[in-house]
């Protein structure tokens, strides 16, 4: 069963082809904002270096967030129509979970935190049980002060990971029991993707590509511009 598998959640794109959850070529680039000119060549990269036609896919599995509005829309898209042409199902696994489970042999809590950008981060907390990583809190969007002051009220041993942990970095490495997993950790892997989608294939746990739907937790940052700045009395597009 060949899997392809991709992230554009944060402002790196990961993609992974694979084979039954083994990895068989995968690619990982800073995109910045070009996630859109950037996905498709990676996709054809893995594809041709793996030797695999599209043709050749049983599903395609993909990051649905939270993260960057326009990445993540350019993501989860490219998933629903790839899917659609070629018939086959797509797997929608967290973009969190793909930070903090590559961190899953740890004793410690593992925090997952991506940029938010306009001074707030996404993050999730996660807990070691045998095999992985069981969650202990939902995505939630916050201020890098109330997730510090999280943790610290807390007192337990945590690992972060994350380009949020990242960006607020002197914040959360204030807390003498808090340590970074560094840079090598901060976007989410496209090859733990591939290894938790496989296990969802294999117990059906995909969708048809219409009923794909990305994690967004808030506004674009245009739509909360627009909220901003129009004159009282005006109704936003399309609203």
């Amino acid at each position: 069963m060949h899997v392809l598998a991709f992230d554009t959640a944060t402002d790196v794109v990961s993609v992974a082809l694979g084979r039954n959850g083994e990895p068989l070529a995968a690619v990982q680039l800073a995109a910045g904002r070009e996630h859109a000119e950037r996905l498709v060549p990676s996709i054809a990269e893995v594809c041709d270096g793996a030797g695999v036609g599209l043709d050749r896919l049983a599903a395609i599995a993909v990051g649905i967030g939270p993260g960057r509005f326009t990445g993540l829309r350019v993501g989860v898209t490219t998933a629903k129509v790839m899917a659609q042409a070629l018939g086959i199902p797509v797997v929608g696994i967290g973009s969190l979970d793909l930070i903090a489970y590559p961190l899953r042999h740890t004793r410690r809590d593992v925090v997952a935190i991506i940029d938010a950008r306009r001074k707030e981060v996404f993050w999730a907390r996660y807990r070691p049980v045998p095999g992985g990583l069981a969650r202990v809190t939902e995505d939630a969007v916050d201020p890098p002060r109330d997730v510090v002051a999280e943790l610290g009220a807390d007192g337990s041993e945590v690992l972060l990971a994350g380009d949020g942990a990242e960006r607020y970095r002197e914040q959360f490495v204030a807390l003498d029991h808090v340590e970074l997993a560094g840079p090598s950790h901060a976007a989410p892997s496209a090859l733990a993707l591939l290894e938790l989608a496989q296990g969802r294939l294999e117990r059906e746990e995909f969708v048809a590509p219409h009923e794909l739907t990305p994690r967004y937790l808030r506004d674009s940052d245009a739509a909360i511009n627009w909220e901003t700045a129009r004159p009282a009395g005006v109704s936003a597009p399309g609203a």
